[in-house]
């Protein structure tokens, strides 16, 4: 009887420990893929008509997207850091932005609440993206996640 209990309190102890494994979501249309804690965003929307991503939200307000579209402007990632930093859009500040050969990342806040984003210009003419949005009162949570979701995006 002594060892089951044992065996009892080993099982409780790992099951307590245990971490969700991250969800890696692919999009059918674009081929973009990104790596997030489903225990964290847990709403799954519908996907839209034209399939070009997925939204998901947190119970305590935050949202992820992960999207890709085609880049029929020809848009560059340092063009967009720059149109994004000239915007006169109310309620939308960027606060940091740079850009890469083939990649543009940018953070500020919109409509009051804090926004990360991540692109990349793929050499198949579509640009993809992960953006996370989420209220200022929760940098604490949100702030070390970020890096991780960012840095999953990729496409074929």
């Amino acid at each position: 009887m002594r060892h089951c209990s044992l065996l009892a309190v080993v099982i409780t102890i790992a099951a307590t420990d245990a971490v969700a494994a991250p969800f890696t979501y692919t999009n059918e249309r674009f081929g973009t893929i990104c790596t997030f804690p489903d225990d964290v965003f847990t709403d799954r929307q519908p996907e839209p008509d034209n399939g070009d991503g997925q939204q998901w939200l947190s119970a305590d307000g935050a949202s992820l997207i992960c999207s890709g579209i085609l880049n029929i402007d020809d848009d560059t990632p340092k063009g967009f850091v720059a149109d994004e930093k000239a915007s006169n859009e109310p309620g939308y500040k960027v606060t940091y932005g740079k850009a890469g050969k083939d990649w543009a990342v940018l953070s500020g806040l919109k409509d009051g609440k804090v926004f990360y984003e991540r692109r990349l210009f793929g050499p198949d003419g579509v640009i993809r993206t992960v953006r996370i949005d989420y209220p200022p009162a929760l940098r604490s949570k949100y702030d070390p996640l970020v890096g991780a979701i960012a840095g999953s995006l990729k496409g074929p």
